[in-house]
């Protein structure tokens, strides 16, 4: 079987609303079998997944992360993702691990904003600077159509840039300030320290969390999370892995049974808010078989165009 090599010019052929679909057909299959693997040295990781869904395809990405990167004008995230075929195993694809991640983190947040987030939400607040904030933008603004964006960032001239050059977006100093008036708030950062505090929040909010991938990470403190309806995108990669999820249930603010729903729970009508004034929070955690739905959906596209 020949090889595809996928690369960012399949961009032009993606949706946010066709990757959301694809993500909600992907939990309808057999329930994935998913391993990772950490290896870490200081900050930085080299972080090892594999997803396999029967029926559809396997993966295995492979990504090194190196914050310090930034200072010398290098990428911080690098890797590759390699797509087998379901029936045979044959390596049926290389695509490109960038635009993967991309848009399988801002898909898998976008979801849970569509399933979560108040319909008639306005005003979207996002925490950093970095690419991720910059795919936020774009996913959230495919759903809420007249929303407008506030962009906060310890280094107020990263947020300052991103607002430069969008004209739905404002830059804000004032965290808390700003928290108060947005109806979502989403969260990526790399912070190892919470930022985001649940005495800021108000009825009604959706706040979407990406940043924290390892168990020394959280961006949100204990009153978030007792506030609000707990949801994750996957038990299986948030509950022991993350930081945000780890230290809660390790410091008896919640047990596992707060978490609501993931999104194995969708069909069963469970990833969802109960009421206009709920406060809900989703996890990210951007698991393999997330990468796996991903780049199935990439591949399907690129060869049908």
């Amino acid at each position: 079987m020949s090889i595809e090599f996928i690369g960012k010019e399949a961009e032009s052929l993606l949706s946010w609303a066709g990757l959301t679909d694809a993500i909600e057909a992907g939990h309808r299959l057999p329930k994935a079998e998913i391993k990772d693997l950490f290896l870490y040295r200081g900050k930085d990781t080299i972080l090892n997944r594999a997803a396999w869904i029967d029926g559809l395809a396997q993966l295995v990405k492979v990504a090194t992360i190196f914050p310090d990167n930034v200072a010398l004008g290098l990428p911080s995230i690098h890797g590759a993702v390699n797509l087998f075929d379901d029936k045979t195993g044959d390596l049926t694809a290389l695509v490109d691990f960038h635009l993967v991640t991309k848009w399988k983190t801002a898909g898998d947040s976008l979801l849970s904003a569509k399933r979560l987030a108040r319909p008639e939400s306005k005003l979207i607040l996002i925490l950093g600077a970095g690419p991720v904030a910059r795919s936020m933008v774009e996913a959230y603004a495919s759903h809420f159509h007249d929303a407008r964006f506030l962009i906060w960032n310890r280094t107020a001239a990263g947020a300052e840039a991103i607002a430069a050059g969008d004209a739905r977006v404002t830059a804000v100093t004032d965290l808390q300030a700003a928290v108060g008036r947005a109806d979502i708030i989403c969260s990526a950062t790399m912070t190892k320290t919470p930022i985001l505090k649940g005495e800021w929040l108000k009825a009604g909010q959706h706040v979407d969390l990406i940043g924290a991938y390892r168990p020394d990470m959280r961006e949100a403190d204990d009153a978030v999370m007792t506030r609000a309806s707990v949801f994750v995108d996957s038990r299986a990669t948030t509950i022991h892995h993350i930081g945000e999820m780890m230290e809660p249930l390790a410091n008896g603010t919640m047990t596992e049974a707060d978490i609501r729903a993931d999104f194995y729970d969708i069909a069963a009508g469970l990833y969802r808010r109960s009421s206009e004034e709920e406060i809900t929070v989703a996890k990210n955690g951007g698991g393999a078989h997330l990468d796996l739905m991903t780049a199935h959906y990439i591949m399907t596209r690129w060869q049908g165009r």
